[in-house]
């Protein structure tokens, strides 16, 4: 089962090197660029639109290696509407509101072909909640949240590539585990499409994702972490993609945080993502894309760990872990007061 997952990753792998640079040209040739600003580190004028390439050889590997039921076709249809939104994005900048409906229809597209949340673990009781008719708006609502929080971290060159790539492989393993295949073989086929585009995304980057690939990238690790609790009623089964997936999620929540404190909106860009905060203390480029897949790289291994442990040893670590991230979290400055109004 395990080399069938890296012969499909290696495949998609393939499929991904080959049509990036096609990519680079069609967005060059349609007007889909990035250009720098003072909110940006590149200094030159970008094709972006390169997670076209991760979603054709993403898409082209499923069709050829899955047997199509309703939520692998929910799956793929809703994916494709969030990369035609991201193309229109890459190429117009649309307003955040439009892009949001986008993403929520393609998330009730996926809650309508049978992917859903639908139980929590009470941790405190031990028993099980089903959510009932609230099943339908929180999940609508973790798949947009990881949609945009993939796309909030997509600030430098590989960062949102090569943290995708470790919570899919990490998804992967837990599947296989599981005996999850279908979800380990899509995480597998996830990773091999990004890991192809990495190639041309690592520092110094010939061509940038785009909202094109980060949502597309964001949608599809929320869906998996959903398919890969689906046959399991423990807390630590639910915990573990809300650690695989922590850098996301955290900097995109230290991020409402911090605009709340100072007094600014919510979705107005800033400064002071970690990648940022990386930089300001002296790191370079490349060391601090590579800092941040050490980090991730250590709370997907948590996050693993969490489902060999019992629920008390599992809650013990988590607050151990939670402790550790406010304290960094402050210490770098991504939660807090702050004056310096240029960066906001």
């Amino acid at each position: 089962m395990i080399l069938n997952g890296v012969a499909l990753a290696m495949l998609a792998m393939v499929i991904s090197l080959f049509l990036v640079p096609w990519v680079s040209k069609l967005a060059i040739k349609i007007g889909a660029v990035d250009k720098p600003n003072a909110r940006k580190v590149h200094t030159k004028v970008m094709p972006r639109m390169g997670g076209l390439a991760i979603y054709i050889a993403f898409s082209v590997v499923l069709w050829l290696s899955q047997e199509m039921t309703d939520q692998l076709l929910g799956l793929f249809i809703g994916g494709t509407v969030l990369v035609i939104v991201g193309i229109i994005d890459d190429k117009t900048d649309m307003p955040a509101k439009v892009k949001l409906v986008g993403q929520i229809v393609a998330a009730s597209i996926v809650v309508a072909f049978g992917v859903r949340v639908e139980f929590m673990t009470n941790i405190f009781l031990g028993n099980i909640m089903h959510l009932s008719f609230l099943s339908i708006p929180f999940t609508i609502i973790w798949i947009v949240g990881i949609t945009n929080a993939v796309n909030l971290i997509d600030g430098l060159d590989g960062l949102a590539a090569g943290t995708s790539i470790i919570a899919a492989i990490t998804m992967a393993i837990v599947g296989y585990a599981s005996g999850q295949y279908t979800m380990a073989f899509l995480a597998m086929i996830l990773a091999g499409a990004t890991i192809g585009f990495l190639k041309y995304n690592f520092h110094p980057a010939k061509i940038f994702m785009g909202d094109t690939g980060s949502m597309f990238l964001g949608y599809n690790l929320s869906v998996l972490a959903i398919m890969g609790v689906a046959k399991s009623f423990t807390f630590l089964s639910l915990v573990t993609p809300l650690l695989v997936l922590a850098i996301p999620i955290l900097d995109t929540f230290f991020a409402i945080v911090r605009r709340k404190m100072n007094n600014r909106p919510i979705f107005k860009p800033d400064k002071e993502h970690l990648h940022h905060c990386l930089l300001r203390y002296g790191f370079s480029h490349r060391d601090t894309v590579l800092i941040i897949y050490l980090v991730s790289a250590i709370l997907a291994a948590c996050g693993l760990t969490m489902t060999y442990l019992t629920s008390t040893q599992g809650i013990f670590l988590l607050l151990i872990i939670v402790v550790i991230i406010v304290y960094g979290a402050v210490k770098l400055g991504l939660i807090g007061k702050n004056d310096d109004n240029e960066n906001k």
